[in-house]
């Protein structure tokens, strides 16, 4: 828990501020809205720190989306721009150029794409909106990445999806920080305290992970877990999805004479 969420949401507002002044004075933040704590906390900031003239709101449904009315709600609220785009085509149509591809099941020794592929390919075709949208607004756009720091600890984050973006501004907070800074915002408590979900897989967060975000915000705070199972499957997510915080590998290369044959 924030001793002082309203001295972190002021912070909050000027490192925006600031992000903005050094990497695109005339930049909007372009936002996907899920309805959900996340986007609805980074919209809020964006909003007060830039002003909500310079806020766009895109809403992404992969066909029909049940809570599609809190993300309108939100923008409503925000008073944003915004825009609302159904991906349902743009899904269809890359899994099954995929799997009707004529080398599809020799390469990938089975007949269509995995689960984990077609619950993480919404996400992917989402960015990529954001940054369609990014680059075409006036001014020019900058794209929020919405994850907090206790989805990023177990790696519960599509990379290049909902884990990209150009600047997170809730990247160090966990959820129940994040719930803080948005009762602080004065936004609506239902979406503020929501019971957060992927949009994907149909099920909640915490039924996914197996355990609440109370428990994981306390073990990434506390290091420690009175349940010896919950801990291990905590470390073990963890390790397994480091990939996806830490920058791209890259080669580097040594002294270029050190590359050199004899005798050059």
């Amino acid at each position: 828990m924030l001793k002082n969420a309203r001295q972190v949401k002021e912070d909050l507002i000027r490192w925006i501020q600031g992000y903005f002044e050094e990497n695109g004075k005339t930049c909007k933040a372009v936002i996907g809205i899920s309805g959900g704590k996340d986007s609805s906390v980074t919209a809020a900031l964006c909003a007060t720190a830039l002003g909500k003239e310079r806020v766009i709101g895109v809403m992404m449904p992969n066909g029909e989306q049940k809570d599609l009315s809190d993300a309108q709600r939100l923008v409503e609220v925000l008073k944003i721009k915004n825009l609302t785009v159904n991906i349902v085509d743009a899904v269809k149509a890359i899994e099954k150029s995929i799997e009707s591809e004529s080398q599809f099941e020799e390469v990938c020794e089975k007949d269509s794409l995995s689960q984990d592929s077609k619950i993480n390919l919404p996400a992917r075709i989402r960015m990529s909106t954001l940054y369609a949208v990014a680059q075409s607004v006036s001014g020019g756009g900058r794209v929020a990445n919405t994850c907090n720091k206790s989805e990023d600890y177990v790696g519960y984050a599509t990379k290049y999806g909902d884990g990209a973006g150009d600047f997170s501004p809730l990247a160090n907070l966990l959820v129940e920080e994040v719930r803080q800074i948005g009762l602080e915002l004065g936004l609506p408590k239902e979406l503020v305290e929501k019971i957060p979900d992927d949009g994907l897989s149909g099920i909640s967060d915490e039924e996914k992970l197996g355990f609440s975000y109370k428990m994981l915000d306390s073990y990434i705070q506390t290091g420690y877990c009175e349940d010896r199972s919950i801990k291990e499957k905590i470390d073990r997510l963890h390790t397994l999805n480091l990939h996806k915080l830490i920058p791209m590998p890259a080669f580097t290369l040594k002294n270029k004479v050190n590359y050199t044959k004899e005798g050059e």
